[in-house]
């Protein structure tokens, strides 16, 4: 044995990876969240709270897909009605990821996205909407929120317990902690 691949493990090898030609179109692509949004009057409201996606494209005139890049943290609420009123709350808050990070499937996000809170329910929605008017308050944008309050928020929500206040002083220590190596 001399250490060296033999002539058939190396053809092997050449045949599974990707030619330059197809590394070459790849080097400009970014992998994105895609999240579907959709409008139909009186029935049906798929829409961002916040977050900045970086495109947006209109499908039709109900129908549009918001595209975030990889870490983006986004709001998109449900709102659904029938012939007698209001059926379906839901408020979740996500952060968008590459189909190589651990993320969950959510219908009408691709590839999936981290889910930080999920609020279904009229007074639950209701009580994170006057959350995040408190953070906007502070003159903080909730995308730039720590993600681990998104997660005590769910947390709290679920257990039905007083929700937490995001203070100035919490936003700073976030920030801090992420500005270290």
């Amino acid at each position: 044995m001399n250490g060296q691949p033999s002539a058939a493990t190396a053809a092997t090898t050449n045949a599974n990876a990707p030619s330059l030609a197809v590394l070459a179109r790849r080097a400009g692509t970014v992998p994105l969240t895609r999240v579907s949004l959709a409008y139909v009057e009186r029935r049906i409201d798929l829409y961002l709270r916040f977050g900045e996606p970086s495109r947006i494209v209109r499908l039709d005139h109900w129908r549009r897909v918001a595209m975030f890049l990889s870490g983006a943290v986004f709001c998109r609420i449900r709102w659904q009605a029938n012939d007698y009123g209001t059926i379906r709350w839901e408020l979740m808050v996500m952060q968008a990821c590459t189909s190589l990070d651990a993320a969950q499937r959510i219908p009408g996000v691709l590839p999936g996205a981290r889910l930080l809170l999920h609020a279904e329910g009229e007074p639950a929605v209701r009580g994170v909407f006057a959350q995040l008017d408190a953070i906007e308050a502070l003159g903080i944008a909730p995308a730039d929120v720590s993600p681990a309050y998104w997660r005590t928020l769910g947390n709290r929500l679920a257990a039905r317990l007083p929700l937490p206040e995001y203070t100035a002083e919490r936003h700073a220590a976030w920030l801090a902690g992420r500005a270290l190596p």
